[in-house]
């Protein structure tokens, strides 16, 4: 819808395009709010838009009406009382986060209504991340290095074309969370090795593997969607990247040294990303995927060689989906053992309030020696 209406109105400036966009995805993103704000169910685009200038924005009522350009409107000052409302989520959201973080829900709902931040990998295949950031800064984008991976660059400043940039034509980098960057490296993925990504997608996490990989082995690429493995192909000639095999059919019969699960999954992690997103799920989404998800690491069982490593990630905030699912597999699978991880019960998670990423798990599991 704004692609839409920005290109019906090209006379619009860069920076009433700007204005356009934030305006828009500030009234999508906090309208829970805003509804509370004047104490209605529903009101118009131009009624939400002058109480997010004047309640969340800080203009006097009257600038916000008269740049909206209608009459001033009686908005309550009080603030909500109930998580849902104060940081603009559906109740039964609000709950589950509630359950799931306990006294740190204020603080992960304040930072899903942050926006993230760009996050560049570095495509080691092709240089190293100090001459990327100075790639970049001749092109006009400064970085500042990522903390919590060795391969990520945070972009400053406003948010450059992207796809403009030669430096991802000539496929020197990738767009990717920290977190996720953070998945790829828990694989360990090593030169020479046979390793499988079970479910690609379109290769984000592909394409880091087999840097790892010096681009030597075998990587496999699995996923039910072969539009995206199309869509793999193309980025890994881009990325400089031969040794990746598409596979058509479940793989079945293998034995590989590394397996990547990640998992599809209700996506509750990247809730910062999309304004509207969090309006459009709904409580089912909760438990739609945990049996798939256990069908997933049942197959990936079968793969691992003795001594082998396994990691399951999601990029979601929900136990059914994350610890129970992980501890499920350790039941069914006593051959394999928790790699133990930073986070609670020996698991990996990241999230916004915490480390300034997406929120994402992983469990690292090792297949033993005889097993």
């Amino acid at each position: 819808m704004l692609d839409r209406t920005l290109r019906a109105h090209r006379d619009l400036s860069r920076d009433q395009r700007r204005v356009l966009a934030e305006a828009l995805f500030n009234m999508s993103l906090w309208r829970r709010r805003l509804l509370f704000h004047l104490g209605v169910e529903a009101a118009s685009g131009g009624d939400l838009l002058q109480v997010f200038l004047s309640r969340l924005v800080g203009l006097p009522p009257e600038e916000a009406a008269r740049l909206v350009g209608g009459a001033a409107l009686s908005v309550s000052s009080e603030e909500p009382s109930a998580l849902a409302e104060r940081y603009s989520l559906p109740d039964w959201l609000a709950e589950h986060f509630l359950r799931e973080w306990g006294p740190a829900a204020e603080d992960f709902c304040a930072h899903l209504n942050v926006p993230g931040p760009i996050t560049l990998r570095t495509n080691l295949l092709k240089g190293s991340r100090e001459a990327l950031q100075a790639r970049l800064r001749a092109e006009g984008v400064e970085t500042r290095l990522g903390a919590l991976s060795p391969l990520a660059l945070h972009v400053e400043g406003p948010k450059p074309n992207l796809y403009g940039l030669t430096a991802l034509r000539d496929g020197l980098l990738e767009v990717q969370d920290e977190g996720s960057q953070g998945i790829g490296l828990l694989v360990g993925a090593q030169p020479g090795e046979t390793v499988l990504d079970l479910c690609a997608g379109a290769g984000g996490k592909t394409l880091q593997l087999g840097a790892d990989m010096a681009n030597t082995g075998r990587l496999l690429a699995y996923d039910p969607d072969a539009g995206r493995l199309d869509r793999l192909l193309q980025r890994s000639s881009r990325a400089g990247l031969s040794l990746v095999q598409v596979l058509r059919s479940p793989p079945e019969g293998l034995l590989v040294d590394r397996v990547l699960v990640d998992a599809p999954c209700s996506e509750l992690g990247s809730l910062r990303r999309g304004p509207d997103q969090r309006f459009r799920l709904t409580p089912e989404v909760l438990s739609r995927w945990p049996s798939v998800q256990r069908e997933l690491l049942a197959r990936a069982r079968r793969l691992v060689r003795p001594g082998g490593r396994l990691v399951y990630a999601t990029c979601t905030v929900n136990r059914a989906e994350n610890e129970d699912v992980a501890r499920g597999f350790l039941q069914e699978a006593p051959e394999f053992r928790l790699v133990p991880q930073d986070g609670p019960e020996g698991f990996w998670v990241r999230a916004p309030h915490l480390h300034g990423t997406d929120g994402f798990f992983a469990a690292v599991f090792e297949r033993r020696a005889g097993g």
